[in-house]
């Protein structure tokens, strides 16, 4: 079904409309071919965040090379292409990289797909790495924002976007915005989220 984030109308997204019966179905079925459950069949509270600050401070990333890592159904990647990007989605799940692929063609903007880990790479090329709501898993979230420091001493600018989870990084945060995203009891504990977008600092 095409709809829109709330947080971020302007730009339609193939997603998921009965949350509760696809991901139970999907993930029974995944987890046959152990493979991920449907991550990217929801625009999840972070990435809204971060898509709406991409679009509201453009010249954050018009012109950069930007990624959007654990890209999902590609909602960041297409606000910065949207804002002048040279937008990268980097996404290992190969459901995830289809959505991507007609998310980006449903809005009429270039987004490449990057399939490898990226997280094995010093020096990556990207001048802007996004990442929103990663932190909920401890393994990945500290792998990530180990990689992420090295990023951010290097020079590249690193926006976080998140709605609390656990393993955020404790320190080493500029807030940047604060927003309000609305959310299903489906998918979250509440109706809504407070998700700060953060600057992670070299």
């Amino acid at each position: 079904m095409v709809t829109a984030p709330p947080l971020v109308p302007e730009i339609p997204l193939h997603l998921a409309s009965e949350i509760t019966p696809l991901w139970h179905a999907t993930e029974a079925t995944l987890a046959a071919a152990v493979l991920p459950p449907p991550y990217w069949a929801f625009a999840w509270p972070g990435g809204q965040a971060l898509a709406r600050y991409i679009l509201d401070v453009p010249q954050l990333a018009q012109g950069k090379r930007a990624l959007d890592f654990g890209a999902g159904c590609g909602l960041v990647a297409i606000a910065a292409a949207k804002a002048g990007a040279i937008a990268t989605a980097a996404e290992i799940d190969p459901f995830a990289a289809a959505a991507i692929t007609l998310n980006a063609a449903l809005n009429d903007v270039a987004v490449a797909i990057e399939r490898e880990d990226v997280l094995e790479r010093d020096d990556p090329g990207w001048d802007l790495v996004l990442a929103g709501d990663m932190c909920y898993e401890r393994p990945l979230a500290e792998r990530l924002t180990r990689w992420l420091r090295r990023l951010a001493q290097s020079g590249t600018a690193v926006l976080l976007g998140d709605p609390g989870r656990a393993y955020l990084p404790k320190s080493g945060l500029e807030e940047l915005a604060r927003y309000t995203v609305p959310t299903s009891l489906d998918l979250e504990d509440r109706t809504s989220r407070e998700t700060v977008v953060w600057r992670l600092k070299a």
